[in-house]
């Protein structure tokens, strides 16, 4: 149950992200809730198929399309106090990236997965959602960019694996790991951490929250 919360949590927040990237993208009502639904859902859907959890717990349980269409219809209401957060859409997608590494490589690990596809698992789930939103929304998708964004969730993720593998209890390695990826990412959004980019030292075209 604390694991089922934890995914929820981090899908509501992932569809925060998604909607208030659809608002900022003029989209009306319903095409704010398909991008929130889909930044929510697509990296546990890509995840489930994966290792045979069949159908999609995101499909079979009413409760995630709930906690989406919360999350959506919250962002779309409130969409000028969000606005006035510092980089909103990525604050909510670091949130939702931390908590799906835990939960995403625990489900993982639990369907007998060796820990290293385990943590490749692990950091789709985390990656999925915002691939899927910033597609939606005609961006480059932020796995694709220099800042660490897969390479946190990959960071949490292995770190999740090897601790269990290890035989180490549990919540702290979940904490440990859900802690590194988000330090991780919140130093790529503000303080600039990123990998080599293609070109060399040439300026990239990101855009900004």
């Amino acid at each position: 149950m604390f694991l089922d919360a934890i995914d929820l949590a981090a899908t509501f927040v992932f569809a925060i992200s998604g909607a208030t990237q659809g608002v900022r993208h003029r989209l009306d009502l319903f095409g704010v809730l398909v991008v929130a639904w889909a930044a929510a859902v697509t990296g546990g859907l890509a995840r489930d198929l994966l290792i045979g959890a069949v159908p999609p717990v995101a499909i079979a349980d009413w409760r995630y399309l709930a906690a989406a269409a919360a999350a959506g219809l919250l962002a779309f209401c409130a969409s000028e106090p969000i606005a006035r957060l510092k980089r909103p859409v990525q604050l909510f997608d670091a949130t939702g990236l931390c908590l799906f590494a835990v939960t995403g490589t625990q489900k993982a690990l639990a369907h007998g997965l060796e820990p290293a596809m385990a943590a490749i698992l692990g950091m789709i789930t985390c990656i999925g959602g915002g691939v899927a939103r910033d597609l939606l929304t005609l961006q480059v998708p932020s796995v694709l960019r220099s800042e660490l964004y897969a390479v946190a969730a990959l960071a949490g993720a292995g770190s999740i694996a090897l601790g269990y593998w290890l035989g180490f209890p549990h919540l702290p390695v979940a904490l440990f790991g859900a802690a590194l990826c988000l330090f991780l990412r919140l130093m790529a959004i503000y303080r600039g951490w990123h990998l080599p980019v293609a070109g060399g030292k040439g300026e990239s075209s990101l855009e900004t929250d």
